[in-house]
Order: C-alpha cells, then sequence, then structure tokens
C-alpha cells in the first residue's frame, strides 16, 4: 500500500492520488504531511502538518488520533493554515463526543511567511499556495550558526571572550532542506520561488497526460506538468517528488507519461510516488 522513495537524505513515504487520499512521513523530520488517511505507522509522529481542509488531504485526522490513543500517545503538535484552527478544533471535539476520546492536539496556526523552530537546528516556515480555499505549503530549514571567516584562526579562549563580550563573530545561515507544496495552481513556482532552491522539492502533479489542458488543471486549482517541464531549467533542486496524480490514470501510466515527457535533465532527479505497477490502494 505504502509508497517511499529516497530523495536526498531524506526518505519520503506514504500515499497520495488527487481527490482520494494524501498521508506523507518524511521520518528524518519526524513530520507527517496532511491526514488523507489514518495511516498506523505515522500515528507515533509528533508533528502533522495540514495544508488544506479538503477531505483527501483532512479527512483521517480523527483517525489518525485514535491510533495515536490506542498507542498511548498524548497530543502531537498539528500545524495549520490559522483561518482553519476554530473548524478544525470544532470538528475534533464532535469527533471526540461520538468516539468518547480525547482528540486533543496543539494546534499551531500559520499564516504565510510565520517561521516556527521544530528542535535541533529546523525551523518550517509556511508559505501561500493557491488553491479555492486556506490552504498553505511549508519549507523546513536548517539554520546552522558558523564562525565568520576572519575570526577562524583565533584560539578557542579568545572565541569565548569575544563571545561573552557580545562581539558578533557567528553568522547564521539558512539551508532550506525539505518543501511540500501540494493542491495549487502553478502560480505558487513565482510567489515562493525558494522552491526552486529547496534541497529537496516535494510538489503535486496532478495532470500529467497531454490529452488533459493546462486550462484543465487551473480550472481546477491544480498544477499539470506541462507548467512544470517549461520551466525545467530553473529547478535546482537535488530531487524532486512528484505526487497526487489524478486517478484516471493508472500508476504505469503515470509512470511512463513522465518517462516519456520530463526533459532529461529533470528525469533524473525526479522520483514518483506511485505504486511500480497494479492499481492504486483502494
Amino acid at each position: 500500500m505504502l509508497n517511499e522513495v529516497q530523495a536526498g537524505p531524506y526518505t519520503v513515504r506514504g500515499i497520495s492520488v488527487g481527490g482520494v487520499y494524501t498521508s506523507l512521513q518524511v521520518p528524518e523530520l519526524d513530520v507527517v504531511l496532511d491526514a488523507g488517511i489514518p495511516i498506523r505507522s505515522f500515528a507515533g509522529t509528533e508533528r502533522i502538518f495540514l495544508s488544506h481542509a479538503h477531505p483527501d488531504h483532512a479527512s483521517g485526522l480523527g483517525s489518525l488520533l485514535g491510533i495515536r490513543r490506542l498507542l498511548g500517545k498524548g497530543a502531537p503538535q498539528l500545524f495549520l493554515p490559522a483561518e482553519l484552527e476554530s473548524s478544525v478544533k470544532e470538528a475534533l471535539q464532535v469527533l471526540g463526543r461520538l468516539h468518547h476520546t480525547s482528540m486533543e492536539v496543539h494546534t499551531v496556526p500559520m499564516l504565510p511567511g510565520d517561521v516556527r523552530p521544530l528542535g535541533h537546528d529546523l525551523h518550517v516556515r509556511a508559505f501561500r499556495t493557491h488553491h479555492p480555499v486556506p490552504s498553505l505549503g511549508y519549507q523546513f530549514i536548517r539554520r546552522v550558526t558558523k564562525l565568520r571567516p576572519e575570526f577562524h584562526d583565533l584560539p578557542p579562549q579568545e572565541i569565548a571572550r569575544r563571545r561573552k563580550a557580545g562581539e558578533d563573530i557567528f553568522a547564521a545561515r539558512e539551508h532550506l532542506e525539505l518543501a511540500y507544496a501540494t493542491d495549487s495552481l502553478a502560480k505558487v513556482l513565482e510567489t515562493e520561488p525558494g522552491l526552486f532552491d529547496s534541497r529537496v522539492l516535494v510538489i503535486e502533479c496532478t495532470f500529467v497526460d497531454p490529452k488533459r489542458s493546462v486550462q484543465d488543471a487551473r480550472d481546477r486549482a491544480h498544477l499539470h506538468l506541462d507548467e512544470l517541464i517549461a520551466q525545467a531549467e530553473r529547478f535546482r533542486n537535488e530531487a524532486i517528488v512528484l505526487m497526487h496524480f489524478s486517478q484516471s490514470l493508472g500508476p504505469q501510466e503515470v509512470r511512463a507519461l513522465l518517462d516519456a515527457r520530463l526533459p532529461p535533465g529533470l528525469r533524473e532527479r525526479v522520483r514518483v510516488l506511485a505504486p511500480d505497477a497494479g492499481r492504486w490502494f483502494g
């Protein structure tokens, strides 16, 4: 059932079919991205990120929390668009009453541009995606502080003295590690240009069939493969994970079209989150 790809230093596991279900896990970052289906092995993850509230991305949240209760886990952190916080809390309270159990979460409401620390030099920044409902993408950032080059030759005692005195001898660097952008018009590539520079980019590609027009994708506020191909030279990512394919094509058809249509410089870096053969789960 679960698909798994290695994208640079990160493992992306999960399942994603447009309009049906999307839930991914990146164990190296200890995050779950969306909860359109409750996956038992994801239930121990302490940070859940909702992109938006459409059922194929959020309807499994209550069940996932129920599995956590069975495992003896407490309330996880739930990062979500700020506009959704009150409605999600209300929905979880109703589910809690129906199931006679706690559906408690620690909500972290976010607006585009908000940054939150996740520990161990890891941060997350929210960015706006372009969908008919409130929606966000998430950029995971590693912030590393290093001694400025001009101070490299100083002995440790002098570095400590200057640091204690408040001298600015360290420089902070941001490394864009992994970006998650789903259910969006291709406009997100313009409004969030850092997507091209993230080490790993996980991005939806709902339509891959040239028989479906770009306008058809735009009418549904989703991405078309043609729109990614048109900007192929801008992608500087180490790896790109494509997911959220339309169920109108089988997994083998999706893979065949991607192999045939992606330009060579891009194809080598693309990872396809889909079964190798057979049918979509369910």
